[in-house]
């Protein structure tokens, strides 16, 4: 059986012009990709917008790549930034708006949950727990939320989310800890275990390149 070409292979292909190498790029990483958007975000059209545009850089940047760089942590150091600005805009216009709200960011953590089982984002049981998985996701300061969804939806390691993050690996292992912690807090105050906590969702189908 043929072997699966690496992310670094095929974007080296797609340097040298196959389009073809760059579709399975997009077909590999877009799930993931658009579940790091709604899980930072809590907002599945601008997810699906940012996933686009984070493809679409990478199209424009291709050019310019090295094949000693790993293609995944190029693609999020990408979508961490367009979910910087996002979060930018969204704090500018929070500040404007009489309806704005205290308390995503910041809240006391609290000590002594148990840090050991499945972890929240795993082993769905119904796709009702969505929004409350989303709400305790949302309760989180950002850089836990970020460690979270980086380590346990992405799969990048402690090192990888350090670089991205400009962070030294023991932050990034301490952020992890707490935002697991009050991950299960939060789901424990709605009723809702660990091993209740439901999957990533499904990209929708208009995740996908378009024309530059």
């Amino acid at each position: 059986m043929e072997r699966e070409k690496t992310d670094e292979e095929l974007l080296a292909e797609f340097q040298q012009g196959d389009a073809g190498a760059f579709e399975q790029l997009l077909r590999r990483h877009r799930r993931a990709l658009y579940t790091f958007f709604v899980r930072m975000l809590g907002d599945r059209p601008r997810a699906e917008d940012l996933a686009q545009e984070t493809f679409l850089r990478i199209v424009k940047g291709a050019a310019s790549w090295e094949h000693r760089a790993r293609f995944q942590t190029w693609l999020y150091a990408i979508a961490r930034n367009l979910c910087v600005d996002a979060s930018r805009r969204d704090r500018f216009r929070r500040t404007e708006s009489l309806d704005a709200q205290d308390g995503e960011e910041g809240r006391p953590l609290v000590d002594g949950v148990e840090d050991g089982g499945p972890t929240p984002d795993r082993d769905a049981a119904s796709a009702q727990l969505r929004p409350i998985l989303q709400r305790a996701l949302a309760s989180l300061p950002a850089e836990q939320r970020e460690v979270f969804v980086l380590r346990e939806q992405v799969g990048l390691a402690f090192k990888e989310i350090a670089e991205l993050s400009g962070v030294n690996e023991n932050t990034v292992k301490s952020r992890m800890r707490y935002a697991l912690l009050g991950l299960r807090k939060a789901l424990a105050d709605e009723g809702v275990t660990a091993e209740d906590a439901e999957p990533e969702p499904e990209p929708p189908p208009g995740v996908r390149l378009g024309r530059a």
